[in-house]
């Protein structure tokens, strides 16, 4: 498995053992972890689950005016050769 397999399936497990279930999503260039976040998460935890995500090249909170969050990371599945790898929104 690539390092970046690696990586997305420690992410995905990590969330689910901290009771998020992850949905993992193959695409082209990237491979993208998502979870559901409740309301109620504690800040204890919530701690937790930023340091799952930080282990991704991104990552970030989708809240809907429905009070739906969706807790996304992604890793890249090749790492660029030059240039600015994370760019001005880089997480880390």
């Amino acid at each position: 498995m690539p390092a970046s397999g690696v990586r997305v399936a420690a992410i995905a497990a990590r969330l689910s053992d901290l009771g998020l279930p992850a949905r993992v999503e193959e695409h082209d260039l990237h491979t993208s972890v998502e979870a559901a976040v409740p309301e109620s998460l504690s800040a204890d935890l919530w701690q937790e689950v930023l340091e799952a995500v930080a282990e991704a090249d991104r990552f970030g909170l989708l809240a809907t005016s429905l009070n739906d969050r969706t807790l996304w990371a992604v890793v890249r599945k090749a790492v660029p050769a030059t240039g600015d790898v994370g760019g001005p929104s880089h997480q880390r």
